[in-house]
């Protein structure tokens, strides 16, 4: 059974890589939105905000890279509804395919295409004049974190992807996502926020995960905040994931 999964899952994971590989357009238009904030936060912005720390790019990446994963998950929930709708997946039912490799082809190519667009971020911010002291253990760290994130956030969509009315409705989800970055340290320290929105913003699962790939970056003690990250990513992971095979085997059935 686990030869025929994994046997399944790489042949439709081919199909969805091969979807991408001819609309190249969906990884630029998914990594347009954090690059464009990438810019403008360091050269309209960056000058007006004070964090304490050196240049600002450095402050701001791991916070992009956050929105990064937001933007493209929006993906997996966009061509999911359409599978859905287009009646391949009632196709896929008369066939002998494993079930559960339907899922888990949309989840790999979500975590294929975030990484794609991670790195190009990450190269445009070096030329942008980011600099990390980071050894290899430490982006390791960063990438298993980024990676642990992407798989939470794209079982996520996964549930919209089944459950929504339209297309707008299945990748719209992905908004307050882009947003909840903005209520926490990616942009500016919390330390500057009024009580209750600080409140908010120490204790929403971005700041832990943010301040984390920060402390790695520049080599500095990640404390206690590397566990709270693990433990939003891997909560966050198990519900969703959970919750998606609920809808799935319901929606399927």
């Amino acid at each position: 059974m686990n030869k025929h999964f994994l046997g399944d899952t790489a042949v439709l994971l081919g199909r969805s890589l091969r979807h991408i590989a001819r609309s190249p357009d969906t990884i630029i238009t998914t990594v347009i939105t954090p690059i464009a904030m990438l810019l403008l936060f360091v050269y309209v912005l960056g000058g007006a905000i004070q964090t304490g720390t050196g240049s600002y790019v450095n402050y701001l990446l791991p916070g992009i890279l956050i929105i990064t994963i937001a933007s493209g998950i929006s993906y997996t929930a966009y061509r999911l509804f359409l599978d859905l709708q287009g009646g391949i997946f009632e196709r896929f039912q008369s066939m002998p395919i494993a079930r559960a490799a339907v899922l888990w082809a949309h989840v790999l190519t979500s975590l294929v295409a975030n990484l794609i667009s991670l790195v190009v971020v990450v190269l445009v911010a070096l030329a942008m004049g980011f600099r990390s002291g980071a050894g290899v253990l430490q982006w390791l760290a960063v990438a298993g974190i980024l990676v642990l994130f992407t798989l939470a956030l794209t079982w996520l969509a996964v549930i919209p992807g089944l459950t929504a009315k339209s297309v707008d409705g299945a990748s719209a989800f992905a908004y307050p996502l882009i947003f909840l970055p903005f209520v926490s340290s990616a942009f500016v320290p919390t330390a500057s926020m009024p009580g209750p929105v600080r409140a908010f913003a120490e204790n929403q699962p971005v700041t832990s995960i943010v301040n984390t790939l920060r402390a790695l970056f520049t080599e500095q003690p990640v404390d206690t905040s590397i566990w709270t990250a693990l433990a939003w990513c891997v909560g966050l992971l198990v519900a969703a994931f959970t919750f998606a095979g609920i809808t799935y085997r319901r929606r399927t059935s």
